[in-house]
């Protein structure tokens, strides 16, 4: 009985089932209700296209000439800063040592220099004056020693080794009068102009090392190079920051009181966009957060593989973009560098003017 009865109960109720679940699959459902609505286009034929905010100077990413460990920061984002303002400071004790040092040969070589300058001392002077007043008594001792021997009326009575030595006292006498007489010439002249000339030589080359110094010390407190926001601080005290290009700058920059916005179109819409037409930019999750007040900058004339806007550099699709690029008053929209938006490009007669140009050819 059980077999009888339960198997056919059983492919009844299965094949009920499986009625009812194929009746539920093919029944219409109910679309569902978007987080946020999309934005609507304001005009009658539109491109629609993906932007990032970024500043109108496009985003600064600040590094370091010199690596060392940071020892100031001197900014906070959000702060505002003019070309020329610090940013931040690296470690300086080794350079600060060697100005030292160079200010010290600056000291020894403009001494030098000085003391060049001031030949002859006057308290020379006299020592010189007396050694020649010396040599010339010695001179005339020597002629009157020589005027005796020479005198004698019987030179026999003379013997010649004497009169040989006597003369030559005299010679050796003028010489030493002569050499005196140069000396004292020379040290009241002063020093040589080429030596002269020397030392203000090394007296600028140590000004310059000095200065050499500084410069490399004023290159480890790091400024910025033009009025910009501070968007972004990523290196703090005692960190060591490294120099070249980093994954994540260690100040990013920005011109934030004009907004720019980069929209990615997508190559097959790229035909329809017209330089100088007008767009409408609204915040993604809140359509209602719009502006008109855009003004158009440039298209960028390359076509670029399209990359994901999470940040990633090496993420991307197959899909290739024409960028372009517009503009507005930071206070025409609350949002900020780095939000993705929406943006509605009114399309152009691209188009048409197109298949005239075609045609006239």
């Amino acid at each position: 009985m059980i077999r009888k009865y339960l198997i056919p109960i059983l492919a009844v109720a299965g094949l009920a089932f499986a009625i009812h679940t194929v009746r539920s699959e093919a029944a219409p459902r109910p679309a569902s209700t978007p987080v946020a609505e999309p934005a609507r286009s304001p005009f009658g034929d539109s491109v629609a296209g993906s932007g990032i905010i970024e500043a109108s100077t496009q985003n600064i990413a600040i590094g370091t000439h010199v690596a060392g460990v940071v020892t100031e920061v001197f900014v906070k984002p959000g702060a505002r800063v003019t070309s020329g303002d610090p940013l931040f400071k690296v470690d300086d004790r080794s350079l600060q040592a060697q100005r030292s040092v160079a200010v010290s040969k600056v000291a020894v070589a403009e001494q030098t220099l000085a003391r060049l300058r001031a030949q002859p001392r006057k308290e020379d002077v006299p020592p010189a004056e007396a050694r020649l007043r010396a040599a010339r008594a010695d001179l005339s001792e020597a002629r009157e020693q020589l005027e005796m021997l020479e005198a004698v009326q019987d030179q026999r009575a003379v013997v010649r080794e004497d009169l040989v030595r006597r003369r030559s006292a005299v010679a050796h006498a003028e010489a030493r009068v002569a050499e005196t007489e140069a000396q004292l010439t020379l040290l009241k002249a002063g020093a040589w102009a080429p030596e002269i000339a020397i030392a203000e030589a090394q007296v600028a080359q140590a000004r310059d090392e000095v200065c050499q110094i500084e410069v490399e010390i004023e290159r480890l407190t790091v400024r910025a190079k033009v009025d910009a926001d501070v968007l972004q601080v990523n290196v703090r005290v005692g960190e060591f920051a490294q120099v070249g290009p980093l994954t994540q700058p260690l100040i990013v920059l920005g011109e934030t009181r004009t907004l720019w916005v980069r929209c990615d179109i997508d190559e097959n819409d790229a035909w329809r966009i017209v330089p100088g037409a007008k767009a409408q930019v609204s915040l993604r999750g809140n359509p209602t957060i719009k502006t008109d007040n855009v003004s158009f900058v440039r298209i960028e004339p390359y076509v670029i593989p399209k990359r994901s806007l999470t940040g990633e550099s090496t993420e991307r699709v197959d899909t290739r973009v024409l960028q372009v690029v517009y503009a507005f008053p930071r206070e025409a929209l609350n949002a900020y560098v780095g939000q993705q938006v929406d943006v509605r490009i009114e399309a152009g007669d691209a188009s048409r003017a197109g298949t005239q140009a075609v045609i006239a050819n």
